[in-house]
């Protein structure tokens, strides 16, 4: 598990630095988009917008830059849907992944073939959903202490707390994400990542050849324009993560 939240780190600090070359923020710039078009545009009213700003505040994407999104969602395509995949990586780890597109044949096609380069197997929407389930995950650093962050995130009500090379994983329910999440900023905690995503319930040990396939194709899907999540079941040792992500 230590390997999955290490992975999870590293990509969050590499998309920091792509946001700053412009990289991520299209992609929240369509996610914002999507959630508006049709919907209520006052996040105080819209779930799900308000979950993508928090994100998009994260990767510190001004404030101008979300309201013109917000602004220019009437003229979304309307034909953006969202997706979602699951297959299998090397040795039979679990993936899921969700995407927004306004082609599914092309997505469809494009998500297949980075399955099958990277000795995954591309299957049938159900085939490994059962092994994970929908929670809240907050990522926090080890800098305000484990004893603060355990009793904050404990008393708003999280579900589970795991230290983790990373920081502290705060599982909760979505129904009571933000609330944990803006709890724990107001105590002055600071959060590396958060989001509501599908989180596994088992993991499978990769090393080697699989360790570094695996981490190819979580880097490919994750890279891919149209997609917006992905989740998987590995866990790989820390120093090969970083093996691998040194070459990124």
């Amino acid at each position: 598990m230590s390997g999955h939240s290490k992975w999870a780190g590293i990509k969050h600090k590499k998309a920091v630095i792509d946001a700053k070359k412009g990289k991520i923020f299209s992609k929240i710039i369509r996610e914002i988009m999507v959630a508006c078009k049709g919907q209520d545009t006052d996040p105080a009213r819209n779930a799900k917008l308000r979950l993508i700003m928090q994100k998009a505040k994260q990767f510190n994407m001004p404030t101008d830059t979300i309201k013109r999104a917000i602004d220019k969602s009437g003229q979304a395509p309307q034909n953006y849907e969202n997706v979602r995949y699951e297959g299998y990586g090397p040795s039979g780890a679990a993936v899921i992944v969700e995407a927004q597109t306004d082609n599914k044949n092309r997505t469809t096609r494009e998500i297949k073939n980075i399955f099958s380069a990277n000795g995954g197997n591309f299957g049938e929407v159900g085939c490994v959903g059962w092994m994970f389930a929908r929670k809240g995950y907050i990522l926090t650093d080890k800098a305000a202490g484990e004893d603060k962050i355990m009793e904050e995130a404990i008393n708003a009500g999280a579900e589970d707390i795991k230290e983790s090379d990373s920081g502290f994983e705060v599982y909760t329910t979505p129904e009571n994400f933000e609330k944990i999440h803006s709890k724990l900023k107001e105590a002055g905690i600071n959060v590396i990542e958060a989001n509501i995503a599908n989180v596994p319930q088992t993991f499978i040990k990769l090393e080697g050849h699989d360790a570094e396939n695996m981490l190819r194709l979580m880097n490919e899907l994750e890279n891919h324009d149209d997609v917006v999540e992905v989740s998987a079941n590995f866990d790989i040792a820390d120093d090969e993560i970083e093996k691998f992500s040194a070459a990124l």
